[in-house]
């Protein structure tokens, strides 16, 4: 009576019992196994299955019938009233009169001071090396012992259009602040993830050309802003012979930037049932580097002010408890 008992407990006495309802581990581990391979298999036979169909429609000239869209976190996320439409009304009064009008109405060109901490590591000065390369009409400036309010006063002096300040802490960097200058905003930045051009395998060597720049899926009004102050730092006239891409990201409030060298080459492809092979264009990348990932802290009105700063936006522990809320 007890041992029948006890087989119950495990899971034995019951077929088709849920992995999760089964008390011993070994044998809850062996189940969940075979229920992920018979979902695997499933899978398949559904895939096979669909693609039949879409063949045999094309053969009769018929329109294959509708794949599902999968369920994403991106194509699920919480309604959000900030979402703008390039087309939209306010948005473009707003474009129009912001701190980045003269910028992108081509009345002042970028010219970029990028600084550190005051006791810079190796590996945060080669970054300053590589974002050299590849942000335009920029200038290293030691930092000493000046404090950012002073840099942003001898910077406007000079007639700069925005400083980069790149944080560290165990000699890692790991954030980033950008003022836009002279009259702001100022966003602060986590960085993680950083990758150094020599530690990406088979990495190119950029050149001198301007480079192409790729704003990817900034949507709400906080993003969009986001995105023009990242614009405003590059010039508007790339030059495309030089084929340098610079690509901003954002994918759930992260923004990956990349840097990319690309070249269209001619490829011989031959499809099934076709004699002659055709000649298509492809195009290749070739990362040149640095790679890393940034996430907004805050966003303040004007230049750096700790004491008497308004902030516009700040990120704060309690908007994390929904994983489909995005504010960019």
């Amino acid at each position: 009576m007890g041992t029948k008992r006890l087989r119950e407990d495990d899971g034995e006495g019951k077929e088709g019992k849920k992995p999760s309802l089964i008390r011993n581990k070994e044998r809850r581990s062996e189940a969940f196994a075979q229920l992920k391979r018979e979902k695997k298999k499933e899978k398949k036979l559904r895939i096979k299955a669909r693609d039949a169909r879409e063949k045999e429609c094309i053969e009769l000239g018929e329109a294959p019938p509708p794949r599902k869209t999968p369920r994403t976190i991106e194509n699920t996320r919480e309604p959000d009233e900030t979402i703008v439409r390039p087309d939209d009304d306010e948005l473009l009064a707003d474009i129009a009169t912001d701190e980045f009008a003269e910028h992108f109405n081509r009345d002042k060109s970028p010219k970029l001071l990028i600084t550190t901490c005051r006791k810079c590591s190796k590996r945060t000065f080669k970054l300053i090396l590589e974002l050299q390369s590849v942000i335009p009409n920029t200038e290293y400036y030691k930092r000493n012992k000046r404090s950012l309010k002073q840099l942003v006063k001898d910077a406007t002096e000079q007639d700069f259009t925005a400083i980069v300040v790149i944080h560290e802490n165990r000699r890692e960097p790991d954030g980033m602040v950008i003022v836009n200058l002279p009259e702001g905003p100022t966003a602060h930045f986590r960085l993680s993830n950083l990758v150094l051009r020599k530690e990406i395998k088979n990495h190119g060597r950029p050149t001198s050309h301007l480079p192409e720049l790729i704003l990817n899926n900034f949507t709400t009004s906080l993003g969009h802003r986001i995105g023009r102050m990242f614009a405003s730092l590059f010039y508007q006239d790339p030059n495309f012979r030089g084929r340098r891409v610079v690509t901003f990201h954002n994918q759930r409030d992260y923004i990956f930037f990349r840097h990319h060298r690309y070249v269209f080459e001619p490829k011989e492809t031959k499809q099934k049932g076709e004699k002659k092979k055709k000649t298509a264009v492809i195009a290749r990348l070739q990362e040149c580097g640095p790679r890393f990932t940034l996430k907004l802290l805050s966003l303040q009105h004007g230049t750096f002010d700790t004491k008497h700063g308004e902030y516009e936006w700040v990120h704060k522990p309690d908007m994390d408890t929904s994983r489909r809320r995005f504010f960019l």
